[in-house]
């Protein structure tokens, strides 16, 4: 039986799909569940500003906190045209540094965003 979705054989992939899931999802999506995610790609028109980089850190920080508290954010870094060139101009690279508890070991889930200035 062929279906279009893998199947997550460990908790690693399982803990990443879900939070990929939670970064993607626009609060008042899911059913029965109408503040879940964060919505990163309402994010898109706020410009890239250190204020927007905060909101969008605590945002993430509070999801992670209320809906997969088995993941443990260890660190968020933005990354701009600015500190790479290799990144184009209003592109804004998201890399995002979590362990998932109780296991050890760190992963990094790395999102690219087109934004205005």
């Amino acid at each position: 039986n062929t279906t279009a979705f893998s199947q997550n054989l460990t908790i690693r992939s399982l803990a990443l799909q879900n939070f990929i899931n939670l970064l993607l999802c626009v609060p008042g999506e899911r059913i029965m569940v109408p503040d879940f995610g964060v919505g990163l790609q309402g994010f898109l028109f706020e410009g890239v500003t250190g204020e927007t980089f905060s909101r969008i850190s605590t945002r993430i920080q509070e999801q992670i906190n209320q809906y997969i508290p088995a993941i443990n954010l260890t660190e968020i870094t933005f990354i701009t045209s600015d500190e790479d060139p290799n990144i184009k101009l209003n592109e804004v690279r998201v890399s995002i540094k979590y362990d998932i508890l109780p296991y050890n070991g760190s992963s990094e889930l790395t999102i690219t965003s087109t934004m205005t200035n």
